[in-house]
């Protein structure tokens, strides 16, 4: 089974894309798609469909595992950010990719065993995951492997 993570974002958008076996998981390809801040919202959420419009047809996954947003104080941000999530889900929808949500605690549960984990620790277990020699950059693409490497051990454990 391939699966690709997505960590939405505006100014920078995460994707991993894993294969997963019956006992291990193997990067794909990882990055990020970054926009230009001096470009209109619009023009920024275009960039994202394209982008992971291309990225889902040369991987061909078979699942989309997104990360659910949590804000706490900027709403201006949480609207932006919700609507370049909302366009990742649209690109998986029309690909017709079954998509998994998960919330950043869960996130952190299934990869750390503590749902508050700290980003070092979330980064260091995609790192062991996936046998890598380094942590994945940005933090954005580590993310996004994460909610990959999430919903492959979700789907381990609900067989």
């Amino acid at each position: 089974m391939r699966i690709i993570g997505i960590d939405p974002g505006t100014g920078i958008l995460g994707f991993g894309v894993i294969e997963v076996t019956h006992h291990s998981c193997k990067l794909v390809t990882a990055g990020v798609i970054r926009t230009a801040p001096h470009t209109s919202h619009e023009e920024r959420l275009e960039e994202i469909f394209d982008g992971l419009t291309e990225i889902i047809a040369e991987t061909q996954p078979d699942q989309c595992s997104i990360e659910k947003l949590f804000f706490t104080n900027n709403v201006t941000t949480a609207m932006t950010v919700a609507e370049a999530r909302g366009v990742a889900v649209l690109v998986a929808q029309k690909a017709k990719l079954p998509i998994a949500e998960y919330t950043p605690q869960q996130i952190k549960q299934s990869l750390t065993g503590y749902g508050k984990a700290d980003k070092k620790q979330v980064q260091e277990m995609v790192r062991i995951q996936l046998g890598l020699r380094d942590v994945p950059q940005p933090d954005d693409c580590a993310d996004a492997l994460a909610a990959a490497i999430t919903h492959s051990l979700m789907t381990r454990f609900s067989d």
